[in-house]
């Protein structure tokens, strides 16, 4: 068992929704269990939909069922979980309908409280508000922000201005489980901690660098929210830019927040602004059509929202202005429907100047590392090896060398388990700071602003395969290929 941190109230605004019962209440049973959390902490829902503390408990224990990993529910360990939930109703932007909140926490005026807002951000201000009129954020409040923070540069510095009201900066917690994933944070322990990678990650090493985020699920059932965001901003200027900065970054001074979060600024401002010309040649933006996906006919995304111009996929060539990166570019990529579900960064290292092995000069291929990040986490380095056997030639093979951490644990936490478990701790390294949302926001927003006026005609795939041959061809003419190709 873990040493118990601090008993803490945690508060989940949306408490009925997908997030909350899919990822957020199984964090929180998984944190109990492990006694990360005390289990005289509270966990108190806020819903709109009116119910009973009884009925309520009832639905978190059947969500668990449903979400919780195979043999991870056990009756014994809910009968604890359950006293820590509370309920309560609240309409939003009705500051009245606060009072049942701010007669629970009022029981424990001592606590520290975490306010988790997994709402749209069109609420965030109004539910600040209304905490702040209750007297309800006290020096040991913290607020966790679910992403999107906005839709473009502009409405991100209003949600969070409001925000700003009521919260201080060191108290705002802007979450993006990405970030959560062990594989993730592997990435600072492999660059910085091994001598044998230090002096090659640069460009006088590395061809280029691949991150793919695709998904072979579609919107079906969330199409007015997804239509109002799409790809880019769903994916690649939150999820994608923060990977790109944890590959280009230079090394933190020490682990601190600060520390970190300075170095992947620099590189968001660091990125190439990219002029008209740049935008057709360098983006992609399509949606998906009717296809196959798991054996089964899908419908086109415009069937849910006739004549959308909302991308479900997106592709980019990046490029990073600085003296470690010059001239090696970052291709990007995240789409719906494709064929199947995989996360992956690729770092292809340059081919050896010549070859002296039986390929007439030519290197038969360039080493690879390939972290990996769903549906398995894994860390390979592709390497060249002699193939067995008695040939008077000596040929060669690839061959994998897996990085991995041999996992003996009966249960390996979720993302949403560690970046919960960051904020009890207040320790807010993996989030974003608000000078790194807006530095995104800025890159972001002279592409999308570009797409809106058609610069980028909208390109079609269908559903069940990698996207559109466009994505293809914006980085065949760079000479390259996708990993996946």
């Amino acid at each position: 068992m873990a040493d118990l941190q601090s008993v803490c109230d945690v508060v989940i605004f949306g408490g009925h929704g997908d997030l909350a019962f899919r990822k957020l209440m199984p964090a929180l049973y998984h944190l109990t269990d492990t006694g990360y959390l005390d289990s005289k902490s509270r966990i108190i829902t806020v819903t709109r939909v009116e119910m009973t503390g009884e009925e309520h408990r009832k639905l978190v224990k059947e969500k668990l069922k449903n979400f919780l990993k195979e043999n991870a529910f056990d009756e014994g360990k809910f009968k604890v979980f359950e006293k820590q939930l509370d309920v309560v109703i609240i309409e939003f932007n009705d500051n009245s309908s606060y009072e049942g909140l701010f007669k629970l926490l009022s029981q424990k005026p001592d606590r520290e409280r975490i306010n988790y807002l997994s709402t749209a951000s069109d609420f965030f201000s109004t539910i600040c508000s209304s905490l702040h009129k209750w007297n309800l954020i006290t020096p040991k409040s913290r607020v966790v922000l679910e992403k999107p923070i906005g839709r473009d540069l502009e409405s991100a510095r209003l949600i969070n201005k409001g925000i700003l009201q009521y919260f201080n900066e060191s108290q705002i917690y802007r979450i993006d489980h990405y970030l959560g994933k062990d594989t993730v944070q592997n990435i600072m322990a492999l660059r910085f901690s091994n001598r044998f990678f230090m002096p090659l990650w640069d460009a006088n090493n590395i061809d280029h660098v691949q991150i793919t985020v695709a998904e072979n699920v579609g919107v079906e059932g969330r199409w007015d929210y997804y239509d109002e965001y799409g790809a880019m901003r769903d994916m690649i200027q939150n999820h994608l830019m923060q990977l790109l900065c944890l590959v280009a970054m230079e090394a933190p001074c020490s682990l601190d927040a600060d520390s970190v979060r300075d170095e992947k600024v620099k590189v968001l401002r660091s990125l190439r602004k990219m002029t008209p010309r740049d935008i057709v040649q360098k983006t992609v933006r399509a949606q998906y059509t009717q296809g196959v996906s798991d054996g089964e006919t899908v419908p086109n995304y415009t069937d849910g929202v006739p004549n959308s111009t909302t991308e479900t996929f997106a592709a980019l060539r990046v490029d990073i202005d600085n003296w470690r990166w010059n001239g090696v570019p970052f291709y990007l990529r995240s789409g719906k429907r494709m064929h199947k579900r995989n996360s992956e960064i690729v770092i292809q290292f340059k081919a050896v100047p010549h070859s002296i092995f039986a390929n007439q000069g030519r290197c038969i291929s360039e080493n690879k590392l390939i972290i990996s990040l769903q549906p398995k986490e894994s860390i390979e380095l592709q390497l060249m090896n002699k193939v067995p056997g008695l040939s008077e030639e000596m040929r060669l093979q690839q061959v994998e060398l897996e990085l991995n951490t041999p996992m003996n644990m009966k249960h390996k936490p979720d993302a949403y388990e560690r970046l919960l478990l960051d904020v009890i701790r207040s320790n807010p390294t993996l989030f974003m700071r608000l000078d790194e949302v807006e530095a995104a926001w800025k890159w972001a927003d002279v592409i999308l602003e570009a797409w809106e006026e058609n610069v980028v005609s909208m390109k079609k795939y269908r559903s069940g395969t990698d996207g559109p041959t466009a994505s293809i061809q914006l980085i065949a003419r760079d000479g390259r290929s996708w990993h996946d190709e």
